[in-house]
């Protein structure tokens, strides 16, 4: 008899809000394992973001839980009942538990890379005042711009009393602070939302999006990203991987295994590209027509030919300004668009090597591997043990 059906049927109380996007996904890989697992049986009640603990915790008699910890009261709650928990909230206010959270070194690289990549010389962060999570992508996302030899101004409003939300307060402010940015520039905010009220500042403002200011946000929530006008770039992350591999760790708990007691961090998936930084701060209107064409189809299996048929130049001109003005050939970088993209399905799918290369427009795997490898330094596979093993 199989080791689920002779487990005791467990009970796991699921303390998450369901009003944001990232938290719905954390649900999602929740329920994911717990279809896989016919003993877990789940409570979601209606919780809000930083809300108190529910009064029926108080008396709850179940065996783990599942919380986004995000102030002292809920952690008390939470420490009292004496069962196996899993935080999923960058709060670290549970020192007690295991945490999963978003890799948010990684959400700044991948935002830096995406506006470097536009030509952008200027860059800006619009953070959210006490969130470890805002904290931190935005120290690695200056380090990052920094590295990379350029300047980055941080607007980051703090609440006053009686006014727990500063965007609210004087949004006049944030108005103020993108005006005096040096244009163009590319404004990277801690998640949607924030990114939001970006665009809504630039609008007031009269700036262009994006060829003044390029906005990018994080957590790819789609109703606030499509609402906007124009779209809204962000990161998306892996809310429902992170919630699955809460709900392992938890598992192992209420078993009584071993479980390092760690941040367990997550990558994103990938940027989705949308109109908010569709445009290429690059004098150079053939260069920027070749580069657009280019991040559209690099996964098509292009070659430099098809690039050179959409700007009517000749390869050795073409060549030359892409690397005047980007380092690089227009094959290095169709290479570095199809090595991103197989990146992504390597660190977010189990999909194979074959099916791999085939959505990424390589017409061989061999092919495929030997790219890659130039690229990174190392093999697909190894690549995809690294990073599935970065979160365990």
């Amino acid at each position: 008899m199989s080791d689920q059906l002779t487990r005791q049927r467990v009970h796991v109380a699921l303390l998450i809000e369901t009003s944001n996007a990232y938290a719905r996904g954390l649900l999602h890989g929740i329920r994911d394992y717990a279809r896989e697992s016919p003993n877990w049986t789940t409570s979601l009640g209606e919780q809000s973001r930083g809300a108190p603990p529910p009064s029926w915790l108080k008396d709850w008699r179940g065996d783990g839980i599942i919380a986004r910890v995000e102030n002292a009261r809920i952690a008390e709650a939470i420490q009292a009942t004496k069962v196996p928990v899993i935080d999923v909230s960058a709060a670290q206010l549970l020192s007690s538990a295991p945490c999963v959270e978003t890799d948010d070194e990684e959400i700044a690289r991948l935002a830096a890379g995406h506006f470097i990549e536009r030509g952008l010389k200027h860059f800006a962060f619009c953070a959210n005042y006490g969130f470890n999570w805002s904290t931190w992508r935005c120290e690695h996302f200056v380090r990052f711009i920094q590295e990379a030899g350029f300047d980055c101004s941080v607007f980051q409003p703090r609440p006053s009393r009686g006014v727990p939300d500063p965007w609210k307060q004087n949004p006049r402010r944030l108005a103020d602070w993108i005006r005096e940015l040096p244009k163009p520039v590319g404004v990277m905010a801690a998640w949607d939302g924030c990114g939001l009220h970006v665009v809504n500042a630039c609008h007031h403002l009269g700036l262009a999006i994006p060829d003044e200011v390029a906005v990018l946000g994080v957590d790819n929530d789609e109703l606030i990203c499509d609402i906007v006008q124009p779209s809204l770039t962000s990161i998306k992350t892996n809310p429902v991987r992170t919630g699955r591999l809460a709900a392992e760790l938890l598992d192992k708990l209420m078993r009584g295994e071993p479980v390092e007691w760690k941040i367990y961090r997550v990558k994103p998936e990938t940027v989705i590209a949308r109109q908010s930084t569709d445009s290429m701060a690059i004098s150079d209107p053939d260069v920027v027509l070749a580069m657009q064409f280019i991040r559209r189809h690099a996964c098509e299996g292009i070659h430099v030919e098809d690039v050179l048929r959409v700007v009517s130049l000749g390869r050795r001109t073409l060549e030359s300004r892409f690397r005047k003005l980007l380092g690089r050939t227009p094959h290095e970088e169709i290479v570095r668009i199809q090595t991103q993209r197989v990146k992504e399905l390597l660190t977010a799918t189990d999909l194979p090597l074959r099916e791999i290369a085939q959505r990424a427009g390589f017409n061989h795997v061999e092919y495929l591997s030997r790219a890659f490898k130039k690229q990174t330094g190392v093999p697909p596979s190894v690549y995809r043990k690294q990073s599935r093993s970065s979160d365990n």
